[in-house]
């Protein structure tokens, strides 16, 4: 797989704000008028709704050619903020390389996401104002008024800088920068999966170790060599930063029978300095800070989170 970056040295360009809604009926309210002034400008409107609120917007506007649908927020292995942002970042790269100029996005609130304590939310936008901060975008999250857990409101608050009320956009005072929000509430550990078909320590020279170990785990469960190739690029990334930036040593494990495809993890004792790694395209003068965000490239999905025995990241591709 060929990685590129579009990233230029420009200001911040992401516009990103809150609406809250009562009714279904007040969020169609919000949202249409949204979604047809950006395509009054001739500008792509891209969704992330319910499929009951995409057939009421379909209803209203038809099948303008404008619009069109990111990918559902729900992973194979559950949902991860910072994956759904990486996801959501490349697909809205490509429709600006494509038209050239700005992109609406329209997302709103799923329960079905919330989790035990609705923290999903709060890392999504998080990550969020890191993987599409340097791109053109006037996006909008809308959140019910009342949900069923109050860290959503909170997260919201904290997220966005922009506030939409009554058609306006307001400046918001309880927003914070990202990396501060995550310290507040850091990114979860994901489904535990039980013990590993396979796992090794390694030193920076054994790098060599785990990539043979990826290659034999992903040529037993029927991978091809292009497919095959991407996820062991991205485990040795993933690996090299481990051992280079975390501590002397760390651990690789390999899940080969989870129904999904392979999953891969690597654990090192080092401490987590970035919450978001990956997540920003790294300009195409900078030699350093590569190796997660090509990762997150060419994983299906790729989830860091940290706690009191060091950094892990977790990364998934199916064949």
């Amino acid at each position: 797989m060929r990685i590129e970056t579009t990233r230029s040295a420009v200001a911040v360009r992401l516009e990103h704000a809150v609406g809250y809604y009562s009714s279904d009926t007040e969020l169609l309210a919000q949202l249409v008028p949204l979604a047809l002034a950006g395509l009054e400008r001739g500008e792509p409107v891209a969704l992330a709704l319910r499929p009951r609120t995409l057939r009421a917007v379909y209803a209203e506007l038809g099948r303008a050619a404008g619009l069109v649908e990111l990918s559902s927020p729900a992973g194979p292995d559950g949902a991860s903020g910072q994956t759904v942002a990486a996801r959501w970042a490349l697909e809205v790269r490509e429709l600006t390389s494509t038209t050239g100029g700005p992109v609406v996005v329209l997302s709103e609130h799923t329960s079905a996401l919330d989790g035990a304590d609705g923290g999903f939310w709060t890392e999504l936008d998080a990550a969020v104002n890191v993987a599409l901060t340097d791109l053109p975008v006037h996006m909008t999250c809308f959140f019910p008024e009342l949900p069923l857990h109050l860290e959503i409101l909170d997260g919201a608050r904290r997220n966005h800088p922009l506030l939409l009320v009554s058609g306006r956009l307001l400046h918001n005072t309880q927003h914070r920068c990202p990396r501060d929000v995550l310290a507040m509430r850091p990114a979860p550990a994901p489904t535990l999966l039980g013990p590993p078909d396979a796992r090794m320590t390694f030193s920076a020279w054994q790098l060599h170790e785990v990539r043979s170990a990826v290659e034999e785990a992903l040529h037993t469960a029927g991978y091809g060599h292009t497919r095959a190739e991407d996820l062991v690029l991205a485990v040795n990334e993933v690996a090299t930063n481990a051992v280079e930036h975390g501590a002397p040593e760390a651990e690789l494990a390999i899940w080969t029978s989870t129904g999904g495809g392979v999953v891969c993890e690597i654990h090192d004792r080092g401490a987590l300095t970035d919450p978001l790694p990956g997540l920003q395209a790294p300009h195409p003068a900078d030699p350093r800070g590569r190796g997660v965000w090509i990762a997150r490239q060419l994983c299906d999905s790729l989830h860091v989170w940290a706690d009191r025995w060091g950094t892990h990241v977790r990364m998934h591709a199916s064949p």
